[in-house]
């Protein structure tokens, strides 16, 4: 009876955190969608009156209020990809997998950070910012989001894909999707708006499987697709 409880515990308890990766993703989405839709950039970006809006700065607000939960939930989510993998993990990639975890979530702070500056900025209480502070303050911001912190994202992506194509702990197709995934991060999302949410789509697939298949194994084993 004293050996039967721990072995328990031990299969319950990342069952129950696997929830984090979805929950992360489903942040991380929202997220975006918000950032996106109240500080547009590139053609679509608004004019300093213009980004005093209410709907805009309520959007923004939003998903500042977040990122810190998404974060959290992020580095949740690294600790049950860790589980799963097991002893069967490569130092260097399980290494790099979670040095580009944490630079993620502390990038993505940052910029969080940067788009609450712009808020600020534009309180209709201090009146709208100058066009130079504007376009500086909203550049700085999708610097850090997509320049750096998506970097970061294919880095822990890339990582993470290596191991599961190695040793298998996830479906071959999931790791070449992973792939792909680095692909449109490295190349693609600096040029193209919204293709950062690839990010959040992969790893929800990637929570999804392991929740799925996190009880045909005992903690410490891969489990083979």
């Amino acid at each position: 009876m004293e050996t039967t409880e721990p072995r328990q515990q031990a299969l319950q308890t990342p069952r129950a955190a696997g929830l984090a990766g979805v929950l992360f993703a489903l942040l991380l989405t929202a997220v975006i969608v918000l950032i996106r839709l109240g500080i547009p950039e590139g053609a679509n970006a608004p004019s300093p009156d213009a980004s005093a809006d209410s709907v805009r700065r309520s959007a923004v607000r939003a998903a500042l209020a977040l990122v810190p939960f998404a974060g959290i939930f992020f580095l949740w989510f690294v600790g049950v990809v860790r589980t799963h993998i097991g002893q069967a993990e490569d130092k260097f990639l399980a290494t790099v997998f979670l040095g580009s975890g944490l630079i993620f979530v502390a990038t993505l702070f940052e910029a969080a950070a940067a788009a609450s500056a712009v808020l600020d900025t534009t309180s209709p209480s201090r009146g709208a910012p100058g066009g130079p502070t504007w376009a500086y303050g909203r550049h700085f911001a999708y610097t850090l989001m997509i320049d750096y912190a998506m970097r970061m994202a294919a880095v822990c992506t890339c990582s993470l894909s290596a191991i599961a194509y190695r040793i298998g702990v996830l479906p071959r197709w999931l790791a070449l999707l992973g792939f792909l995934t680095v692909l449109t991060l490295l190349f693609v999302a600096t040029a193209v708006p919204w293709s950062e949410l690839v990010f959040p789509a992969w790893a929800l697939l990637v929570s999804a499987h392991i929740l799925t298949v996190w009880g045909r194994s005992l903690p410490g084993t891969p489990a083979v697709a």
